[in-house]
């Protein structure tokens, strides 16, 4: 027995098909339906690779009792948050706001005539335990305060309602009067903070923090912490740690543990763009760490041959969770990646497992429930023999030597893991969808390491994803966010645009440095074209900055955001901005420029009050003061600066250069003397890069 949600294009979605929960999806049917009922919302929000989802839909979401009494007395409503992000953020802040913490799965309980929520939490378990009632106990309690306490609940609501409204609204208040100078640096010093390593805790990648770090290392404000020693660790900790696979590529989400030791296991493309492009920057700056590259590389191979449609398209994620055998009736954690000492032993030779154990967190106890996930001891190049070792353990686990797998088929659910013969072990389901926000980052990410390494075929790779957005998302002249199986579907957000033009204007770059791989200016006239319609439907003409969503696809929400907090990925209101700066040394369009500061301007307040929150604002703020434009005529000067690290620069082939020059450097609205060399040159970009 089936219900709706069997025809749903989410895979998260349809995970939850089989409950005996009458759920519906987040359409207009559904809201009206519990308004005409007066049947409160229980809005259940989570994605396919969440393991407490997971857990949720296994447990109290497949109970009889809790169906039966669910179906009668609330609207059951099942939200993909990698869908509906807008969705998602609104009613996370409210979860925060009422328990302090946030988390999927995100369970909120909505008042149907106005859909304000009144009470929310996580995960709760099917009976009493880990200190939480047991999930009917509170089905039970809310539906009886929902019938009894209403003038406490009209309270209730007013109150959430304005803490929605004054936060969406972002009323200019501190920071003002603060030089943007001052402002960087505390912008700086905060990220530097938080990257800075902790001795407890999970530890998570928090990239945008690393990036601004990074970036503002240059700029040698003074200050307790030791900028370069801490951007270092944090990528020696993402290259060496258990958060990267070391024998077949990509990262895992996080590691529960502050070592960097055992990680979540689920692999999400979002974090994997992101490192890259952070791992390459990190280079870039001078830190060549061989584990970087290698990082890099095998993160690419991954890619490749798990990750890529064959459209060209990156798929969204791989689950933590997979089938020991075929018999198995629910998946472990971390089984398809981690090894027990038993496997290494037959696996290996005796001088192999003990370089392994020399090199490695190896030991017969394990390290993760009596099995071993692999972390690097020591930084530098592997011999080859240690390579050589784990080429042994790819093909034990795939069934097929690395160099004869090109592409290993994705398991699309359960049922195709369990059921199709693998040569190796069972994999991790992997989500199949298109988000265009996603494929941006790992775009971006390609870009930027082809620059570096100067290598094409990562620049290719980045291309062919990019074309198949711009050939495939568009429906009636209109940006959309999703694919599944070529089919596009919902209207682009905030952060499809702002990543997307990110990306392109990263290829644009990226290919005015790699010779004629592709054309720089097709991709620079596709980002103009997509922030012409980014600036129609999302942008905030009274406030400034960019909703979360276009004004024809918000009329579901109950108040309209403009993010501007980072998260697991960018805020889209800093990559944004900070696009419109790029946009505006490449097209000298002033317009894009009075954008940039009108958003600059709206989210000041929170820059100050809550640097924490917004890196990505920072980054923008950066671009803003230190933009920095070179003009030149050779190519092989593009390609010779493109690897360096200047975060700041963008770079036009022209042809009408003064006579005797080289190139012409631009801070920001004004030009330097026309460079008549390469060493003049680089003297200029030098001091337009620190000039705070």
């Amino acid at each position: 027995m089936t219900n709706r949600l069997v025809e749903a294009k989410s895979l998260y979605l349809r995970k939850h098909a089989e409950n005996p929960i009458d759920w519906w999806s987040w359409c207009d049917e559904a809201l009206a339906t519990a308004k005409e009922k007066n049947l409160p919302i229980f809005l259940s929000i989570g994605y396919s690779s969440c393991h407490w989802c997971t857990v949720m839909e296994g447990e109290a979401f497949s109970d009889l009792a809790i169906a039966e009494y669910m179906n009668a007395n609330f609207l059951p409503i099942k939200v993909d948050r990698e869908e509906r992000p807008d969705i998602d953020s609104i009613y996370m802040q409210a979860l925060q706001m009422m328990s302090g913490q946030g988390g999927w799965p995100l369970n909120a309980f909505l008042s149907p005539d106005d859909l304000v929520p009144f009470y929310a939490g996580t995960y709760f378990p099917l009976e009493p335990r880990y200190g939480r009632p047991g999930f009917l106990q509170v089905l039970q309690a809310i539906r009886r305060y929902y019938d009894t306490e209403k003038n406490d609940l009209q309270q209730r609501k007013a109150v959430i309602t304005e803490a929605l409204l004054t936060s969406a609204v972002l009323q200019d208040g501190t920071g003002g009067d603060v030089a943007e100078n001052e402002l960087l640096r505390k912008g700086w010093e905060t990220c530097t903070a938080i990257i800075t390593p902790n001795p407890s805790g999970n530890s998570f990648p928090m990239i945008p923090y690393g990036e601004l770090a990074l970036r503002l290392n240059r700029l040698n404000f003074p200050s307790r912490y030791d900028g370069v020693q801490v951007v270092t660790q944090r990528g020696l900790d993402l290259a060496l740690g258990g958060i990267f696979d070391h024998v077949a590529g990509g990262f895992h989400r996080y590691t529960v543990d502050p070592t960097w030791t055992v990680p979540h296991f689920e692999k999400m493309l979002y974090d994997n763009g992101q490192i890259v492009e952070y791992l390459a920057n990190l280079w870039s700056a001078g830190v060549e760490e061989p584990a970087f590259e290698r990082a890099i590389a095998k993160t690419v191979q991954w890619l490749k041959r798990e990750m890529t449609a064959p459209e060209g398209y990156f798929y969204a994620a791989q689950d933590a969770d997979s089938f020991t055998n075929s018999t198995a009736v629910e998946p472990e954690e971390g089984a398809f990646y981690v090894w027990s000492y038993s496997e290494l032993e037959e696996l290996l030779t005796g001088e192999e497992l003990a370089e392994l154990q020399q090199e490695f967190t190896v030991s017969a106890n394990g390290n993760f429930e009596g099995q071993i996930v692999l972390q690097r001891q020591y930084s530098g190049k592997l011999s080859d023999t240690l390579e050589i070792s784990l080429h042994k353990l790819f093909t034990a686990r795939y069934g097929v030597n690395a160099e004869s797998l090109d592409t290993f088929p994705p398991a699309r659910d359960n049922l195709e893991a369990k059921t199709t013969n693998w040569p190796g072990r069972i994999p991790s389901v992997t989500d199949t969808k298109m988000i265009v926000a996603w494929n941006s980052l790992m775009i971006s990410g390609l870009a930027r390491a082809a620059g570096v390494f100067q290598q094409a075929s990562y620049l290719e790779i980045a291309a062919k994803a990019a074309n198949f957005i711009l050939v495939h998302q568009f429906v009636d002249g209109r940006f959309h966010r999703l694919n599944y199986d070529n089919q596009p579907h919902l209207l682009a957000q905030s952060e499809d645009y702002a990543f997307f033009i990110k990306a392109l204007l990263d290829l644009h770059q990226a290919s005015l440095g790699m010779g004629n791989v592709s054309s720089p200016t097709f991709w620079l006239e596709k980002a103009i074209a997509l922030q012409d319609e980014f600036n129609e439907f999302l942008w905030s003409v009274e406030l400034g900055g960019y909703y979360n969503a276009a004004i024809d696809a918000s009329q579901d929400l109950i108040v309209r955001e403009r993010s501007y907090a980072d998260n697991a990925t960018p805020s889209a209101n800093g990559i944004a901005i900070a696009n419109l700066v790029r946009l505006t040394l490449l097209t000298d369009n002033l317009d894009y420029l009075n954008l940039a500061e009108q958003g600059l301007k709206a989210f000041r307040s929170v820059m100050s009050s809550a640097t924490q929150a917004c890196p990505s604002l920072f980054t923008a703020l950066d671009w803003y003061r230190n933009s920095t434009l070179i003009r030149t005529s050779t190519t092989e000067h593009i390609k010779s600066f493109i690897p360096k690290h200047l975060p700041t620069v963008v770079f036009a082939a022209v042809s009408n250069l003064p006579d005797n020059s080289i190139a012409l450097v631009c801070q920001g609205l004004k030009c330097l003397a026309p460079a008549e060399s390469v060493e003049q040159m680089w003297q200029q970009v030098q001091q337009s890069q620190s000039r705070g």
